[in-house]
């Protein structure tokens, strides 16, 4: 575990990054006190249409409403 006060931190934040992303340990100290640590963010796999054709059909928002919908969309009853 590697530990830097906060004004070393600042100044050497680039290399605490990069050391950070090898999988070091990278804590930052106020005083002597470790008050956090850095970490890399974890990249999840994000896929574009994950649930394409598992939910059904919806809405056809461009097609023309029913005259009762749009009585009540246009506040008549």
């Amino acid at each position: 575990m590697q530990q830097f006060t906060i004004h070393a931190a600042k100044t050497n934040l680039s290399k605490l990054i990069e050391a950070a992303l090898r999988g070091e340990e990278v804590v930052i100290a106020k005083g002597s006190k470790p008050v956090v640590r850095l970490v890399p963010v974890v990249k999840g796999a994000f896929k574009v249409g994950l649930l394409k054709g598992k939910l059904g059909t919806g809405p056809d928002f461009f097609e023309p409403m029913e005259e009762d919908d749009l009585d009540l969309w246009e506040g008549g009853r």
